[in-house]
């Protein structure tokens, strides 16, 4: 069955010797209908790389999480498209580091659909399983650098890992992106040598070692100064865009991530309660949005996590 462009009537595929003149006229560069022919065929590719960017490349359908009898998350909706920086915040325990989790398949939901490319996670064989974790790339929060490896031995692990490349081209991509994190020069040092800073842009330079699609991040301004905070910013974003991959970023800093993200989801105790773009966000009026964004400590979120009341334990009974 012939699929006509956007815009032009459908025709039957020629046969016989109205095939053999049709590739002879495609073939001629000098001919009117190999003009039309190209223009068809780049229009084509065009509006199919046009849709495949506007399809979802993570999408999480109504996911529910328990750890025992502890419910997580309560029905999330989330979704982030290809080239995307999306920030996901929310106070400390409310299920934000489980969320990449999911995404990255080392949790299964309890309910609902956890998708990337338009793949289930839940019903992918565990070999293209693994072969999609290829494909991404984790930051961890304090960077988890192999304390006993030199840096160019941390960001080559990946790259070790997962290919067969041959010892010289290793060293070169390693070094590349060193380069593009700005630490070349500290490729023969081990992470007790590094600053905060420094160990945070290697964990970078090896998140990226595989040229990732997808880009987690758990928390990757933790503990920095605010030049360091600055600097991880900016590759952060330079980085997604350079590989074409997109990224997702739990984290609590609010300044930072307004600078350098596409859209914000905020979650509390276990659901969206609030998304949408930077601009967005600094004009809700949401009490949660609004509490979190100019840190204030009265609001929604409270204070002191779920516990009995404490005039019970302090008559001596257990809590």
């Amino acid at each position: 069955m012939f699929l006509p462009f956007p815009g032009t009537p459908a025709r039957a595929l020629p046969s016989g010797d109205e095939a053999l003149s049709s590739r002879n006229i495609v073939a001629s560069p000098s001919s009117s209908s190999a003009k039309i022919a190209r223009s068809e065929l780049v229009e084509f590719f065009l509006v199919s790389i046009s849709q495949a960017d506007q399809s979802p490349l993570v999408s999480l359908r109504d996911v529910r999480f328990a750890y025992g009898e502890r419910e997580v998350l309560r029905g999330i909706d989330l979704t982030v498209h290809r080239g995307q920086v999306v920030a996901i915040m929310g106070g400390s325990g409310c299920g934000k580091t489980t969320l990449l989790r999911l995404i990255g398949g080392q949790l299964r939901a309890s309910s609902g659909a956890v998708e990337v490319e338009g793949r289930d996670l839940a019903h992918m064989p565990r070999s293209d399983l693994y072969a999609l974790r290829r494909r991404m790339g984790m930051l961890f929060q304090f960077g988890a650098l192999f304390t006993d490896m030199t840096v160019f031995d941390n960001v080559a692990f990946p790259l070790r890992e997962h290919t067969t490349l041959p010892s010289g081209m290793v060293r070169d991509l390693v070094m590349m992106k060193l380069q593009a994190v700005g630490l070349r020069g500290a490729h023969a040092l081990k992470p007790a040598e590094l600053s905060g800073g420094m160990a945070r842009r290697v964990a970078l330079a090896r998140a990226v070692a595989l040229d990732p699609m997808l880009i987690m991040y758990d928390e990757p301004f933790a503990g920095l100064d605010p030049i360091s905070l600055g600097v991880i910013g900016r590759l952060i974003r330079r980085l997604n865009d350079a590989l074409g991959a997109s990224s997702i970023m739990v984290t609590h800093d609010v300044h930072e991530s307004l600078l350098i993200v596409d859209y914000i989801y905020f979650v509390s105790e276990g659901r969206i309660v609030a998304h949408g773009t930077p601009d967005e966000i600094r004009a809700s009026t949401d009490p949660f949005v609004h509490q979190f964004v100019h840190a204030e400590a009265d609001g929604p979120v409270a204070f002191h996590y779920p516990a009995p009341p404490i005039d019970g334990l302090l008559q001596g009974r257990r809590p």
